[in-house]
């Protein structure tokens, strides 16, 4: 489950942890009277969870109240990476001296939480570690004795910050461990932390999400889990009971999210996942999605899969992967064909059949000559990124 910045920095706030000040608004009318209470210069944010505001237009300096309710106005009226605009920050403006990057996530390869720290704040920190690896820090956490001291200090060095800030950072990073580990995070991020004109050090941003495992010991997180803050085909699919995860060209290096994916178990789609990223890298073709139809899917649900990827405007194909061992890949068939009816498809799609009645399910898909059906995996990954990238 992710939060807005303003719920983040509330628990960075309740934590101890100098946030700017700011308060949440709905309309411009609210902006304006945040504005005004604020008394001085102030930036207008959208709140969406999703990377790249201000890029998008999402991200406003207001001198005065007036411009904040004309800033507002603009930034309510967009929708960035298919997220509509519903809610604002509005905030103090600080003056800035120094940006840094600073976070805990949990590193699911060796099993641990890894401090993340970087000189290079403000910025996208995969673009950073990407292009200039050598300017971010990995420092894993041993879960038997937690975060140390010396794991701040190394820390506090890395990140080059003047030696009066120093003190002040250290104390931040173990506020945001706290917060970590208290709301059972995968991700607590600052980005920016700001050192200030002033010499004060600053959260200018927040970033959580909570685990989804965790949900049974946090009845708090119902006041967070509303489909205003969630992506609308995500929302759609969990209201048909549909497992389903949109990627943004963000989750994919730069590569567009172009090929919707839909497979019967989560090892296989995610396997489908890498496939149509390894294959499509050098044409700039990614996933669209993660959708698992689950084990034993019938006809109704696999027509249900498909109407909901391509509610997604960025989808231009559809790789539908089955391996058959209770399910029926004639079954899969029939609700493709029945889907096809019923949905104006205007994007390739490509179909691998595999397992219990793949024989029956390829004759089915083949007599209706809308779709060439596959056996091979590879092939049919080859075909499906051949076919969006022109």
């Amino acid at each position: 489950m992710n939060i807005h910045e303003y719920e983040g920095k509330a628990l960075l706030a309740a934590e101890g942890v100098p946030v700017p000040e700011g308060y949440p608004a709905a309309t411009a009318a609210e902006a304006e009277a945040v504005a005004a209470k604020l008394g001085r210069r102030c930036v207008v944010k959208a709140q969406v969870h999703v990377g790249g505001r201000g890029k998008a237009g999402g991200v406003k300096l207001a001198a005065n109240p007036a411009e904040a309710r004309a800033a507002a106005e603009a930034i309510l009226a967009l929708t960035i990476k298919g997220l509509p605009v519903r809610q604002l920050l509005v905030e103090e403006a600080l003056d800035i001296a120094g940006e840094y990057y600073l976070a805990l996530t949990l590193d699911r390869a060796t099993r641990r939480t890894v401090i993340i720290a970087s000189a290079s704040g403000g910025v996208d920190i995969e673009e950073v570690a990407a292009t200039t690896p050598e300017k971010v820090l990995r420092e894993p956490i041993d879960p038997a004795f937690g975060l140390q001291p010396f794991q701040i200090t190394r820390v506090m060095l890395a990140l080059g910050l003047p030696s009066a800030q120093q003190r002040a950072a250290g104390a931040i990073l173990a506020a945001l461990d706290r917060a970590y580990r208290a709301h059972d995070c995968t991700l607590a991020e600052i980005n920016p932390l700001v050192v200030t004109g002033d010499g004060k050090v600053i959260a200018a941003d927040a970033k959580f999400n909570f685990d989804d495992s965790a949900r049974f010991r946090h009845a708090e997180w119902d006041q967070y889990a509303t489909d205003a803050q969630t992506d609308p085909i995500e929302a759609e699919a969990q209201r048909r009971g549909l497992q389903y995860v949109r990627l943004q060209a963000t989750d994919l290096g730069g590569a567009a999210p172009a090929v919707a994916v839909i497979g019967n178990g989560a090892g296989l789609v995610m396997g489908t996942l890498d496939e149509v990223s390894r294959v499509g890298r050098d044409r700039r073709v990614g996933p669209a999605n993660f959708l698992d139809l689950g084990g034993g899917a019938r006809a109704e649900v696999v027509r249900q899969a498909l109407e909901v990827v391509l509610l997604n405007p960025d989808v231009r194909g559809v790789f539908l992967n089955i391996f058959g061992g209770i399910t029926r890949c004639d079954e899969v068939a029939r609700g493709l064909l029945a889907a096809a009816d019923e949905v104006e498809l205007k994007v390739p799609l490509v179909v691998r059949l595999t397992g219990t009645n793949e024989e029956e399910g390829r004759a089915l898909l083949a007599a209706d000559g809308r779709f060439q059906p596959f056996t091979e995996f590879a092939p049919a990954a080859e075909a499906i990124v051949a076919a969006v990238a022109g």
